[in-house]
C-alpha cells in the first residue's frame, strides 16, 4: 500500500501532528538541540509583523482552492514523500556514470548472420521470441554511439515508490540497415544488441542483479534492468533502452496504414493484399522518439513552475487505481504529455499550482473521450497521418509532437473508459465538502477485487490461440507479432460489451504486468503471465434481470440478435402482445439472479471465442455459501426476509384496524434486523412436530422435552406498538408498566378473537404466533423514558437525571425502530445492502466479536459504505461490500476521526464540521468507536457500551489479516484453500475452551463448518398454517442462558466469547488483573482461595474450582472444559 511510503502525509490526513523539521518564519535559522531542530523564539516585532505579499498569496490560495488549509499541507507533505532525496539522486548519478563507462568498453565483433547467436556466451539469452525463426541480415557487436538519460529522471518527475531511471543506448548505424523496419529485423537486432550488452556487463562488479523486461509489456521492446550492487540494490532500477540513431528510419514509413510485416514471411503463404501493421509500426516509432519527447517536455516544464509536482500528483492518483503499469497503461509519461497538451493549448495556466494542474487534468479526462475525438500535440499537418487515420487503426488516440506516433497505441477503449470513470468520480468526491478528498483519492488503493462488483478470469490463456483462429484474426496476430493474448483482448471486450449492454456501467480488465526474467533464461511465452482479469461495475436495476428482450421478430436487427445469442435466442410472446426475440436465463432467487452475468459471459465466450466454461473463473458469489439458507433452493436470505416483512405488514394492518382498545394505536414499528433485511439467518416459517415436545399444564403451550435434543430456535420478531397520549396515563413508572401489561392482554384477546392467532401475553410483551413466525409486540408510551428520569428528593424537589434504564427503553422503543425503518429504505435503494450486512455480521460472529460490534453497529458500519463510498461507487454485490467492510474496519482512524453515517442525507457540511469539532473537544469522554448519525451527533449511542479499546484493536487486527488473506484467495487461481478460512477464528490466544454438546446447540446448522450429523429439532416439512396451533418454545437457546450465567458469576475474572450462529465452543480469556492477589475479605471469597505468606493472607482465583463450576453450571450442555495456558496450577 502506498500509505507505507507516505507516512507524513498519512499522519496529516489522520490528524496526527507531524513532528519533523519545520521552517522558521521570516527565514530565521532553526536552533539545533540534542540533534533536533527547534523553532527559534520570535521577537514581538517579528511575531506581529504584517504578512508579506507571498504569504498573502498563499493564504488566498488556501482559502479559494482547498476546503481547508489541512488539504494544502497534506498535498505538500505528499509531494515531499514521493520526491527523491538528494542521497538517492547521488546514488543514481553515480551508478549511471559507472554503467556509462562500462558500456563504452563493449568489444567490437565481426559481422555474422542475424540468426547466428553462437557468439553469445555465459548462458545469456536473447530477450525475444524468435518466431518465425528465419530472418535476413547481418549483425555485429560494437560500443554504443551515445548513452543518454531519458524519461522522468532528468525531467524531475521521477517519484517513489518503484524508482526507475531510463538510459537510452544508441545502436551504431552500421549495425542497422534502412530496410530493417521490415519483418521484425530491427526489433531482433535491438534484442540481440541488448543481449550483447548484458553479456558484457555480467562480468562487472559494479553491477548488481540483471534482468530482462519489456517496456509496458510490449514484447517488441525488451529492456535490460540493472540494479546497483550491495545494500542499495532495491533502492532503484536502471532501465537500458536500445535505440536507433536519430533520423535513421523515415517516420513516414511507419504510417498506421502501412505494412511492415509481410504475410509470406510470417505465415509462409503468399497474399495479394498486405494488411496494415499499426501496432508494430508504433513500437518501432517509439524507439526513435524518446530524446525528442524529453526535449519537448523539458521546454514545457521550464515555463510552468509546478509542472513536476502536478505530474507527481497525477502519478500517485494513477498508481492508487492500478492504471500506471502494464500493457496499455496510462503511464506517467502519458500523464506528463497530457499536462503538456493542456499547457500548450492554454487549457491550464503556467502559474497554476500542482493541485490545480491535477484537478484540470482530471476534468479534461472526465469530459473528453479520446476513443471518439483524439488529440494531437503536433502543430501543423506536415504530411503526418490525420486523426481520422489514427482512429481507424487504434482505439484511443493521443498523438505526440512529431505527429507520427500514437502514444496510446496499446491502450484499449475499456482502459480509457476506466480512466474517464475514475476521473469523473474523483471530481465528484473532491467537490463534496463532506468527503476527505485527499485521503479518499490519493491515499486509498483501489485494487480490482475491491473496486469491481464482480470479477472473472480467463485462466488457460493458451486457449486464446483458438479464439484468434475462430475470429479470423490473422492480420491482427501478425501486427502483434504473435501475441495472441493482446490480439484477442479487444475483440473479447467488444463481444462482452455488446452482450452485457445495460447490465454494466463499466467493463474493465487487468493490465498484463511487465514480464521480468533472468538474462540466462529464454523470453517467456505469451501465455506465461497471470490470468486475464475482467471487472464488472454492475447497474443494480438491470444486472440481475433473467430476461434479455430483443427486437421484434420482423425487425432487421432480429438476425443480429440471433447471431449474438445463438441457440439461446427464441421467439416469445409478452403480455403486451409483442412477439420478440428473447433470451431467458436461469435464476429463481436473488442469489442466483445476481450471477446471471456469469451465465451470459460463459455462453458468449463459448459460442464466439471457443473459450470453454472451465477456463472462466467467476468471482462473484464465492462468499455466499456462509450465509445460505434452505437446502432445496439456494438463497442468501432475501426471500426469507421478504416473507417476514410481508407477514409483519399484514400484522401491522390488522393492529391498526383493531377496535375495542381504550386508546388508539398511533404507530406500529418493526425493531428487528429481519425487518430491515439484515438478519444473518432470517426466521423461516416453521411447521411444528407436536410429538417432539411436552405440554405446559395450564396454557397447553409447548415446552422442551428433557431427554430430546434442544428444539428449533424460534426468534421473536420485535414490534413496537405506540399508544396515543392521554391524560389518563399515570405518572408513576410502576403504574405505567401495569397499564402496558393490561394493553398486552387486551391486544392478545382481540387478535385471538378477530384473527384466531395464538397469543401469549406477559407483563413486558405479547407473543403472537402467525404464519409460522413469532412476533413479540411491545406496547410503548412516549413519555415513559421521561418518567423514568424523574425522581423526587427527600425535600420534595423534582429531580430529572438520565439513567441507564431510561436510555435502554428509549433505544428499544424509539431509536431502534427508527433505525430499522431507515435501513429498510436503504435496502430498497441498494438491493445488496442486506446481504453485505449479513456477510459482515457472519464474519463478526465467527470471529467471536458479536458482543463487541453489535448488530445495530454492524448495520451502521455497512450503511456508511453505501452512503459515503468514496473513492468507490456504492457496492453492487455482497462480495465487494464485505471486502470494503473489512477495509473500513482495519484502516479507519478510530482514534482521531468520527465515522459519520449520513442517513437519508440529512447532514449538511456545517453538521459535519460541528460533529468533528465536538468530537475533538470531547474525545477522551467519548466511545472509542464513535459513530454519528443525524439523530445522534454527540453521544454515539450505538457504541457507548462496546467495544472497549482492547477489543477494537483486536477487531482491527483480525479484519486486516482477514483482508490480507481473502483478497489473494479470491484472485489467485492457484489457491486451493477454502474461502471459509477467514470465518474460522484463531483460538490460540484464549486461555480456556468450553466445548458444547452439539445436540443442545439449537442453531448448529448455521455454523461455519456444520457437522454431518444432524439432530431432529421438532419441525416438519410442509405448508405452514396461517393461524392457530399451540404456542411454540420461543427464544430458547441454552447457550445464551449459560453465557449469561457465566458472565454474571465470573465476569470480574474473565471475558467470554462465542459465535452465536451455531458455535460449539465458548472461548474464555482471563482478565489481565484476574490473578493479582487481593487482601483477604470474607465478603470477597467467591471463586477464590486463600494463600498465606508469613502473617499476611491473600486471596487468588481458585482456578480448579472455577473450571469445575463451568462444568457444573453447564451440565448437559458442556461436553468438556479444556484449559489452554500455564498461568495457573490445577
Amino acid at each position: 500500500l502506498l500509505n507505507s511510503f507516505y507516512p507524513q502525509a498519512t499522519r496529516l490526513c489522520t490528524g496526527t501532528p507531524y513532528e519533523g523539521p519545520t521552517r522558521a518564519k521570516r527565514g530565521k535559522p532553526e536552533v539545533v538541540q540534542n540533534g533536533l531542530l527547534r523553532p527559534v523564539k520570535l521577537s514581538r516585532g517579528d511575531l506581529y509583523k504584517p504578512p508579506t505579499a507571498d504569504e498573502l498569496n498563499q493564504l488566498k490560495e488556501a482559502e479559494s482552492l482547498f476546503h481547508c488549509s489541512l488539504l494544502k499541507m497534506q498535498m505538500e507533505e505528499l509531494l515531499k514523500e514521493v520526491s527523491l532525496s538528494e542521497r538517492r539522486k547521488q546514488l543514481i548519478d553515480s551508478f549511471v556514470q559507472s554503467v556509462t563507462e562500462q558500456l563504452q568498453t563493449v568489444p567490437q565483433t565481426s559481422d555474422m548472420e542475424l540468426s547466428d547467436l553462437s557468439w553469445l556466451s555465459g548462458g545469456v539469452k536473447v530477450p525475444f521470441v524468435l518466431v518465425p525463426k528465419a530472418a535476413k541480415g547481418k549483425f555485429h557487436m560494437a560500443p554504443p554511439i551515445s548513452v543518454t538519460i531519458i524519461g522522468s529522471y532528468p525531467l524531475g518527475t521521477c517519484t517513489k515508490p518503484g524508482i526507475s531511471v531510463d538510459l537510452a543506448v544508441t545502436i551504431p548505424a552500421d549495425i542497422l540497415h534502412p530496410k530493417d523496419a521490415l519483418n521484425q529485423r530491427y526489433p531482433r537486432k535491438r534484442a540481440i544488441y541488448l543481449a550483447g550488452l548484458a553479456q558484457h556487463l555480467a562480468a562487472s562488479p559494479a553491477i548488481g542483479a540483471m534482468r530482462y523486461s519489456c517496456l509496458h509489456g510490449n514484447r517488441l521492446r525488451p529492456i535490460l534492468l540493472l540494479s546497483p550492487p550491495g545494500k542499495d540494490s532495491s533502492s532503484f532500477t536502471l532501465r537500458l533502452h536500445a535505440c536507433p540513431p536519430p533520423g535513421f528510419f523515415k517516420p513516414s514509413r511507419f504510417h498506421p496504414q502501412r505494412n511492415n510485416i509481410r504475410t509470406d514471411w510470417y505465415t509462409g503463404l503468399g497474399s495479394s493484399h498486405e494488411p496494415p501493421t499499426p501496432h508494430y509500426n508504433s513500437s518501432v516509432l517509439g524507439d526513435m522518439l524518446p530524446r525528442a519527447h524529453l526535449q519537448f517536455l523539458t521546454a514545457v516544464s521550464s515555463q510552468c513552475a509546478a509542472f513536476a509536482e502536478g505530474v507527481a500528483l497525477l502519478k500517485v492518483w494513477l498508481r492508487q487505481r492500478e492504471l500506471d503499469q502494464g500493457v496499455g497503461c496510462f503511464s506517467g509519461f502519458l500523464g506528463s504529455m497530457l499536462l503538456a497538451y493542456l499547457l500548450s493549448c492554454h487549457r491550464v495556466s503556467n502559474t497554476m499550482t500542482a493541485y490545480q494542474l491535477l484537478r484540470n487534468s482530471l476534468h479534461f479526462l472526465a469530459f473528453n473521450d479520446l476513443t471518439e475525438n483524439g488529440i494531437t500535440l503536433a502543430k501543423g499537418p506536415d504530411s503526418t497521418p490525420s486523426l481520422a487515420e489514427f482512429h481507424t487503426a487504434f482505439q484511443v488516440v493521443f498523438v505526440d509532437p512529431s505527429g507520427h506516433l500514437n502514444m496510446c497505441a496499446d491502450m484499449t477503449a475499456c482502459t480509457y473508459k476506466q480512466v474517464q470513470h475514475e476521473a469523473s468520480l474523483s471530481l465528484q468526491f473532491w467537490d463534496d465538502p463532506t468527503v476527505d478528498g485527499f485521503h479518499a483519492l490519493l491515499m486509498t488503493p483501489k485494487p480490482m477485487i475491491r473496486t469491481s462488483d464482480h470479477v472473472f478470469q480467463l485462466c488457460e490463456l493458451v486457449k486464446l490461440q483458438g479464439c484468434c483462429k475462430k475470429l479470423n484474426l490473422l492480420s491482427e496476430l501478425m501486427d502483434h507479432s504473435g501475441n495472441y493474448v493482446l490480439t484477442a483482448l479487444p475483440f473479447i471486450l467488444s463481444l462482452l460489451q455488446r452482450g452485457l449492454g445495460q447490465r454494466v456501467r463499466l467493463l474493465t480488465h487487468s493490465l498484463t504486468p511487465d514480464p521480468e526474467w533472468p538474462v540466462e533464461s529464454d523470453a517467456p511465452k505469451h501465455n506465461a503471465q497471470p490470468p486475464l482479469s475482467f471487472g464488472l461495475l454492475l447497474n443494480p436495476e438491470q444486472a440481475a434481470s433473467v430476461l434479455e428482450r430483443g427486437p421484434p421478430a420482423d425487425s432487421p436487427k432480429a438476425e443480429e440478435f440471433r447471431q449474438l445469442w445463438g441457440s439461446r435466442s427464441e421467439l416469445r410472446r409478452f403480455q403486451d402482445g409483442d412477439i420478440t426475440e428473447a433470451v431467458v436465463w436461469e435464476g429463481e432467487t436473488t442469489c442466483q439472479k445476481r450471477l446471471v452475468p456469469r451465465q451470459l459471459i460463459t455462453h458468449l465466450l463459448q459460442l464466439h471465442a471457443d473459450i470453454p466454461e472451465s477456463c472462466v473463473r467467476y468471482i462473484g458469489g464465492m462468499l455466499d455459501d456462509v450465509i445460505k439458507v434452505g437446502r432445496e433452493v439456494c438463497s442468501t436470505g432475501e426471500e426469507e426476509s421478504l416473507k417476514v416483512v410481508q407477514s409483519y405488514d399484514d400484522l401491522s394492518r390488522k393492529l391498526w384496524t383493531l377496535e375495542g382498545l381504550p386508546l388508539s394505536i398511533t404507530s406500529v414499528q418493526g425493531a428487528h434486523p429481519a425487518l430491515r433485511y439484515t438478519q444473518v439467518f432470517p426466521p423461516v416459517p416453521l411447521k411444528l412436530d407436536y410429538s417432539f415436545f411436552d405440554r405446559e399444564k395450564l396454557s397447553r403451550s409447548l415446552v422442551p422435552h428433557e431427554v430430546k435434543p434442544c428444539p428449533v430456535y424460534i426468534t421473536p420478531v420485535q414490534v413496537i406498538c405506540h399508544m396515543e397520549g392521554s391524560g389518563k396515563w399515570p405518572h408513576d413508572r410502576v403504574a405505567i408498566r401495569h397499564i402496558k401489561a393490561a394493553f398486552h392482554i387486551s391486544l392478545g384477546e382481540l387478535l385471538t378473537q378477530h384473527h384466531h392467532y395464538t397469543c401469549q401475553p406477559s407483563p413486558t410483551h405479547l407473543d403472537v404466533w402467525k404464519d409460522g413466525f413469532v412476533f413479540r409486540i411491545q406496547v410503548a408510551y412516549h413519555r415513559e423514558p421521561q418518567v423514568l428520569r424523574e425522581s423526587v428528593s427527600p425535600e420534595g424537589l423534582l429531580i430529572v437525571r438520565d439513567n441507564a434504564e431510561a436510555q435502554a427503553l428509549e433505544m428499544a422503543t424509539m431509536q431502534r425502530p427508527l433505525l430499522t425503518s431507515t435501513l429498510h429504505g436503504l435496502q430498497q435503494l441498494h438491493p445488496c445492502f442486506g446481504a453485505v450486512c449479513r456477510l459482515a455480521k457472519r464474519w463478526l460472529g465467527a470471529q467471536l466479536f458479536s458482543d463487541d460490534i453489535t448488530e445495530d453497529t454492524a448495520d451502521l458500519l455497512v450503511a456508511s459504505l453505501f452512503l459515503q463510498p468514496a473513492p468507490f461507487t456504492p457496492p453492487g454485490s455482497p462480495q465487494v461490500g464485505f471486502l470494503r467492510f473489512l477495509h473500513l474496519l482495519s484502516s479507519f482512524d478510530w482514534r482521531n476521526n468520527p465515522l459519520v453515517v449520513n442517513l437519508n442525507s440529512q447532514l449538511t457540511a456545517a453538521d459535519y464540521t460541528e460533529i468533528k469539532n465536538d468530537f475533538i473537544a470531547s474525545r477522551e469522554s467519548l466511545p472509542v468507536m464513535f459513530m454519528a448519525t443525524p439523530n445522534d451527533k454527540k453521544v454515539s449511542i450505538w457504541t457507548k457500551q462496546a467495544p472497549t479499546v482492547q477489543m477494537l484493536q483486536r477487531v482491527v487486527m483480525v479484519a486486516a489479516e482477514s483482508l490480507k488473506i481473502l483478497e489473494p484467495l479470491l484472485m489467485d487461481t492457484n489457491q486451493i484453500q477454502d474461502i471459509r478460512v477467514v470465518m474460522r477464528p484463531p483460538l490460540d490466544p484464549y486461555d480456556v475452551l468450553i466445548h458444547l454438546s452439539p445436540k443442545q446447540v439449537p442453531l448448529l446448522s448455521q455454523a461455519v463448518d456444520p457437522p454431518h450429523a444432524t439432530f431432529s429439532r421438532g419441525i416438519l416439512a410442509g405448508r405452514v398454517a396461517n393461524t392457530g396451533g399451540a404456542l411454540p418454545v420461543i427464544d430458547f437457546n441454552p447457550v445464551t442462558h449459560y453465557l449469561a450465567e457465566l458472565r454474571d458469576a465470573f465476569g470480574d475474572l474473565a471475558l467470554f466469547f462465542y459465535d452465536p450462529y451455531g458455535g460449539t465452543v465458548i472461548a474464555v480469556l482471563w482478565k489481565p488483573k484476574a490473578f493479582t492477589p487481593l487482601p483477604f475479605k470474607t465478603s470477597q471469597m467467591v471463586a477464590r482461595r486463600v494463600e498465606v505468606s508469613g502473617e499476611e493472607a491473600h486471596t487468588v482465583p481458585n482456578v480448579e474450582a472455577i473450571l469445575e463450576d463451568f462444568r457444573v453450571m453447564g451440565q448437559g450442555l458442556v461436553k468438556s472444559v479444556e484449559p489452554r495456558t500455564e498461568k495457573w496450577v490445577v
